[in-house]
């Protein structure tokens, strides 16, 4: 049998800062490895900025109507319905992105995935938002009004932010990306 050597050294030719960055142990490892996989770039985005206010205020918004009775009146289970549904969606679609899942995915044409979620979203909320705003009385549910309005004006600033990002994302979409200065094209 061969003698086995007295010192074996499994050391690669790392240094110990290029471990630490590729995993192991250490915190900063996982962090780098994490920022890594994220799109950083498309969290400092406007459309992202927009989908961060429509996850918080839309959760802001099906948890006032949570809060309250609202099986007693049979309309705002339209509400939370849409509110719950485009919420988890939403956060789907963020995640998806953020990951760049669009780049492993390749078969979805992404752009007008993105844009037809964002005008249906839009139009969906503003049912929701109407429904929400028409049965807010003062003198029905006394104690639960001001939920019920602070979840009428949250409905509205979704519904806004849901039509920007829809607008936004019409211009990803159709591929313009330009402004005035930049389009060449004669008129």
């Amino acid at each position: 049998m061969a003698d086995f050597p007295s010192k074996v050294t499994t050391e690669t030719s790392s240094t110990p800062t290029q471990r630490s960055q590729q995993g192991g142990n250490s915190l900063r490892g996982l962090t780098a490895s994490v920022t890594n996989i994220m799109d950083m770039s498309f969290i400092r985005s406007i459309p992202a900025i927009l989908m961060m206010v429509e996850i918080c205020l839309g959760l802001i918004h099906w948890a006032l109507i949570a809060s309250t009775p609202y099986t007693a009146i049979p309309a705002y289970g339209w509400v939370m319905f849409v509110a719950v549904t485009l919420w988890i969606l939403t956060t789907i679609l963020f995640l998806m992105i953020l990951f760049s899942t669009q780049q492993k995915i390749t078969f979805i044409p992404w752009p007008l995935t993105v844009m037809v979620y964002n005008a249906a979203a839009t139009v969906l909320y503003l049912t929701a938002f109407l429904t929400n705003a028409s049965t807010v009385h003062p003198y029905q549910h006394f104690h639960f009004y001001g939920h019920l309005g602070a979840a009428a004006f949250f409905g509205a600033v979704v519904t806004v932010a849901y039509g920007a990002s829809a607008f936004l994302s019409y211009l990803d979409w159709k591929g313009d990306g330009g402004n005035a200065a930049t389009n060449t094209v004669p008129t």
